[in-house]
């Protein structure tokens, strides 16, 4: 999996570096497939008061390509609903997989069937 963080108007410290780590561990337990992942934290400052805090990031799987973002006052609250948002998107998309993959062993057994009833 290869893993870039950024940051924009922001100095990116080890201690965000390894709090995004260790928040991505649970979406590699859900699906072991990732390629790519990006995240981007950001800081807009449209005044002092309204400081927002932004996280972004994008996932490539194979077959797909999920994207989510968050906007809170503080960056590790942006960081946990991203990762809750994310998760979400993976455990759907792994869920529509194994449907998918069920059905067509379904439809193949109900296929053989026909063609031994046909048989006899």
């Amino acid at each position: 999996m290869n893993l870039t963080i950024s940051g924009h108007h922001l100095e990116l410290t080890p201690a965000l570096r390894e709090y995004v780590q260790s928040k991505l561990t649970r979406i590699k337990r859900h699906f072991d497939n990732v390629i790519d992942v990006s995240v981007i934290l950001s800081v807009d400052k449209l005044t002092e008061k309204e400081k927002r805090q932004k996280a972004e990031i994008n996932v490539h799987i194979k077959g797909k390509d999920l994207h989510a973002e968050s906007i809170a006052h503080d960056l590790y609250a942006a960081i946990d609903a991203l990762i809750d948002k994310l998760d979400r998107q993976v455990i759907k998309h792994k869920d529509r997989l194994q449907e998918h993959h069920s059905a067509a062993k379904r439809l193949t057994d109900e296929a053989a069937d026909d063609l031994v009833a046909g048989a006899a």
